[in-house]
């Protein structure tokens, strides 16, 4: 047992351990993706492999950290010492893709195992097929770049050159690629002087504990929020926009039990692994699920492996969210967002001031690269913000990332202008495509336009939401659509969704279109002066107003 006031000061501790790490990173890091986007996130775990702290990041790394660790811990079991530093980019083995390089290393107090820290970073390219390693069209998971399923990269703090040469070989990137290493690197030796630390001031046996007591009291916590709701089976179910291969829909559904203080998400019935990248794998489904029971029983308070125990993910092998080697992953966040978003919707009724409305969901990454003035290679990779749904007592929020991303950015218009051959023509939001209606409307989604500089530039991208919109609730309207155009030189416009090697020069430009979020409640019940001030922002035209709340025209809400 740990007295409180010292177990307050070591959870602390692990925090402010854990966002040292990621100021090391951001500080550190050659890669835009990840010092402006921050696309990381790094934690601390028990030996055993339980998640005890997490900086805000990524929001589906929360639960492929502990599959991560203890997939290496059984791979080199026995074999671990101080010094070492293990690499792991293998999506079949609780990771994401190939694209998302996870640095581990063991700490060790004398001979003894205390905990591991980790890094998990979005690499710019890991080889394959196209640049930036993620072609939207992949039939394979070789054609996805670079995977090292589970290696050691360094020994006694000494890095494997034969590693690293491989590595430095098969990207097209390298410097960036050796620089962000030596960051993920530098930031669990972070983590591991600073557990040391600890376990110097309080004892092995005391951070032990506090390590358990972490994680049985906020299992305490989440059993008692579920023990809250209502026992039942609840179910929804949602159509995936193709794979990038295959065009036409792809339906799924999941159904949440809850019974007591345990709540089980199962996803039988759920459709066979697709030919294309979309799919993931079982860490990204658990990782997609922990995500929003996390939002469930305590959004605002720090991730540990605690809050999970009374979670159960049932799915069957090689469907679309259990993808098995060599199913392509390499968009695997396209597919789990739908993961979440089941998950999402089936518990909106049951907690609405948890839960919203739908949202523009797909992450809609894009990737420009070619050429610069320089004479050197470029890959640009942004996700982008969207409209979320209207909640129970408000409007959606605008120009907020998906889901999948949580803690992340994009690119601010000068560092994309400095350091890309794009000038961007626009950056608004997106009032052509509207909002659900409701009571309470939808968040707006963005326009993002760029026109392209240089010769021979090519565009992937995996664009989700383009057919089956944000859904409403209780009355509320569907949002709008994403959509990436291709307006050419020529004056042709072009409409794409998923779209691999996609050609672009001088002239043309891309304009990247996010949804708007779903509508909550009865559009009818819009308050008039909701309606004006859209008005007068500009949010709505006259037309739009008459058509979704005739009621605020009546009243003079609507011109």
């Amino acid at each position: 047992m740990v007295d409180p006031v010292t177990q307050e000061i070591i959870e602390g501790k692990l925090l402010a351990t854990v966002d040292e790490m990621g100021i090391v990173m951001a500080r550190t890091s050659m890669s835009p993706v990840i010092y402006e986007v921050l696309d990381f996130a790094c934690g601390v775990l028990t030996p055993a492999g339980d998640l005890v702290a997490q900086m805000n990041g990524i929001t589906l790394f929360t639960g492929t950290f502990g599959t991560q660790v203890r997939a290496l811990l059984h791979r080199f079991a026995g074999q671990l010492a101080p010094g070492d530093v293990l690499l792991t980019n293998d999506p079949y083995a609780g990771g994401t893709h190939a694209c998302d390089f996870a640095i581990v290393r063991p700490v060790f107090a004398g001979p003894r195992l205390i905990a591991l820290a980790i890094n998990v970073a979005h690499y710019l390219d890991v080889g394959g097929a196209v640049p930036g390693s993620v072609p939207p069209d992949a039939t394979s998971v070789f054609q996805e770049g670079l995977r090292l399923p589970g290696v050691r990269i360094a020994r006694n703090d000494t890095l494997n050159e034969d590693l690293v040469h491989i590595i430095r070989e098969n990207v097209r990137l390298p410097a960036i690629a050796m620089g962000d290493l030596n960051a993920q690197i530098a930031t669990v030796r972070i983590a591991e002087m600073r557990l040391l630390e600890m376990v110097a001031k309080y004892g092995e046996a005391t951070v032990e504990a506090a390590f358990r007591h972490l994680l049985d009291s906020s299992e305490r916590l989440a059993r008692a929020a579920v023990a809250a709701l209502p026992d039942g089976d609840y179910t929804a179910s949602d159509v995936i926009d193709g794979d990038g291969v295959i065009a036409g829909p792809i339906p799924v559904t999941v159904t949440v039990r809850v019974r007591g203080d345990r709540l089980e998400a199962d996803f039988t019935g759920c459709p066979p692994a697709t030919p294309g990248p979309i799919n993931c794998a079982r860490g990204a489904l658990h990782s997609a699920v922990k995500t929003v029971f996390k939002a469930l029983v305590a959004p605002q308070t720090p991730a540990n492996d605690g809050w999970f125990r009374p979670l159960a993910i049932a799915c069957p092998d090689d469907t679309i969210f259990t993808a098995r080697k060599p199913r392509p992953t390499g968009w695997y966040y396209e597919g789990s967002v739908h993961a979440s978003e089941l998950v999402w919707k089936a518990l909106a009724p049951l907690r609405p001031d948890r839960f919203p409305a739908g949202s523009y969901a797909s992450l809609c990454a894009t990737y420009i690269s070619g050429t610069g003035s320089d004479g050197r290679p470029f890959i640009h990779v942004e996700p982008q913000h969207g409209g979320w749904g209207a909640c129970a007592d408000r409007d959606g929020t605008a120009g907020l990332i998906a889901l999948t991303d949580g803690d992340t950015y994009n690119y601010s218009v000068e560092v994309i202008e400095a350091k890309f051959p794009l000038r961007v023509a626009r950056y608004a939001l997106n009032t052509e495509g509207g909002v659900g209606a409701g009571q309470h409307r939808g968040g707006y989604g963005l326009v993002r336009e760029y026109e392209i500089l240089a010769e021979g530039c090519v565009v992937h991208a995996s664009f989700g939401r383009t057919l089956n919109l944000p859904w409403g609730m209780e009355g509320g309207e569907d949002g709008s659509a994403n959509a990436l155009e291709r307006l050419r030189a020529d004056g042709g416009r072009e409409t794409h969704g998923r779209i691999g090697a996609l050609a672009v020069g001088p002239g043309d430009r891309v304009r990247l279109i996010t949804g708007g979020g779903g509508g909550w409640g009865d559009p009818a019940r819009r308050r008039p002066e909701a309606v004006a001030r859209d008005l007068r922002d500009g949010l709505l035209t006259p037309a739009e107003a008459r058509r979704h709340y005739p009621h605020a025209a009546e009243t003079g809400g609507a011109p």
